[in-house]
């Protein structure tokens, strides 16, 4: 008889201002055919487009990094401002704008953990589902009630767990922060229509900063620096603004590997060694590159997911084929056995004088030594694509059109770089999205 009592619980809850907003809501997604999911042309609602956009930002970990007491990758909450400008008809400033907020507020939700959440086993994710709903509010001009409401709704969806990185990989690994930010759009969606969420999700009654800090992590409890995220706001053209601080990737793997790579590939080609040369590849990294790049499951990858957050796989294939490029993690090349060997010869070790410089660098030491007794050393702080060491907008463009040829075209890849650096001037964003498609 549960399902009797259910059924009545339901039409009787159908009365409710929450289940009509929900009705609401979901009869305009269904109805709502304005934004766009690149390459295939395919119209459908903004939350659903955000997150198919989303993934495929993120599908190649091949985009943006920026490490403080925890890692993120801003960019996979563009999509969502993205559509919900598109079915909205706004400008491409009003999605510059929304990109900017995304990265400040994600950004500072990475610097203020103490140490972090990833450190207590928890993904990034977590905190991008605070993120999200927070550019998407700003593209659909919340209120302050409804902006805390949005924020309320999404992070009470969004506790990730860091099982999604951890040993062997899944599809999973690169959804988890796309998810949130779909969430993140439909939140904003919601608050907009009425629905609530919790105030007190950040720092009040089993929030965020409560929750954590039961933990204990080297005998002291977890802690957040509440006051960081909203310290210094940027206000300004003379502000200083978070995105300004974030790096690109110039490999397509896991942000911790790229200083170890870069070390490798810059010993083997200034010193001429050849695979066939190698005994033994050292590699010193800070703790948790240790633990998340180098941990069993990472010797024998079966998946481009696992292959790419494995620092043996990377280096190996890097040392063979003298490039590691979105070639590298084809199928037939993740499962070669040729590569096992090499794997083996690579010992990954955690260094604790690299752990002290870590956020600020992201120290790697590479160690080769070769079947003739010999040693060759390379130390790498910062790797391409940190701001300090930028990629230029030439070396970008070399990227964007590697990734995209294929697909769309050179031709249309062009028209497509120069829409997207003159975005900002643009009255709808439907010339950028329309150049996305392949013929």
């Amino acid at each position: 008889m549960f399902w009797f009592d259910s059924i009545g619980c339901a039409l009787g809850g159908s009365q409710q201002e929450d289940a009509k907003i929900l009705l609401k809501h979901h009869r305009a997604m269904s109805g709502n055919g304005k934004a766009t999911a690149f390459v295939s042309g395919f119209k459908t609602n903004p939350v659903d487009a955000a997150f198919l956009n989303g993934h495929m930002i993120r599908a190649m970990d091949y985009n943006d990094i920026y490490w403080k007491a925890d890692p993120c990758h801003p960019s996979d909450l563009i999509a969502a401002p993205l559509s919900l400008c598109e079915s909205e008809g706004l400008s491409g400033k009003d999605l510059v704008l929304a990109t900017i907020i995304a990265y400040e507020i994600e950004m500072r939700l990475c610097e203020i953990g103490r140490p972090g959440v990833r450190e207590y086993g928890w993904h990034h994710a977590t905190l991008s589902a605070f993120a999200a709903p927070v550019a998407a509010g700003r593209v659909l001009s919340l209120t302050p009630d409804q902006m805390v409401s949005a924020i309320g709704i999404s992070a009470s969806r969004t506790f990730c767990p860091g099982a999604v990185t951890a040993g062997k990989l899944t599809n999973m690994k690169n959804t988890v922060d796309p998810w949130a930010g779909r969430m993140g759009a439909e939140s904003a969606l919601l608050a907009r229509e009425g629905f609530s969420g919790p105030e007190h999700i950040i720092d009040g009654k089993e929030g965020l900063f409560a929750v954590f800090s039961h933990v204990q992590y080297k005998g002291q409890p977890a802690s957040f620096d509440g006051e960081g995220l909203i310290k210094d706001l940027p206000t300004s053209s003379k502000s200083h603004y978070r995105i300004l601080d974030c790096g690109m990737k110039s490999f397509p793997i896991e942000a911790l590997s790229h200083a170890p790579l870069t070390a490798m590939m810059k010993t083997v080609k200034e010193s001429k060694i050849k695979a066939d040369d190698v005994n033994e590849i050292k590699v010193e990294v800070i703790a948790r590159a240790a633990d998340i790049l180098g941990d069993p499951h990472k010797y024998r990858p079966d998946s481009k997911e696992t292959a790419d957050h494995s620092l043996p796989y990377c280096m190996a294939v890097g040392l063979v084929d003298g490039m590691v490029t979105p070639l590298q993690f084809h199928e037939e090349r993740v499962r070669d056995q040729s590569l096992i060997p090499i794997m083996d010869k690579i010992k990954v070790v955690a260094n604790e004088e690299f752990e002290a410089l870590f956020p600020k660098f992201q120290p790697s030491r590479v160690t080769i030594t070769t079947n003739d007794g010999k040693s060759h050393s390379t130390r790498v702080d910062v790797p391409k694509g940190d701001p300090r060491d930028p990629m230029t907008e030439e070396e970008i463009a070399v990227k964007f059109t590697a990734l995209g040829g294929d697909v769309i075209g050179k031709e249309q890849c062009e028209k497509l770089r120069h829409c997207i650096m003159n975005i900002d001037s643009a009255k709808t964003v439907d010339e950028l999205l329309a150049l996305t498609i392949a013929g």
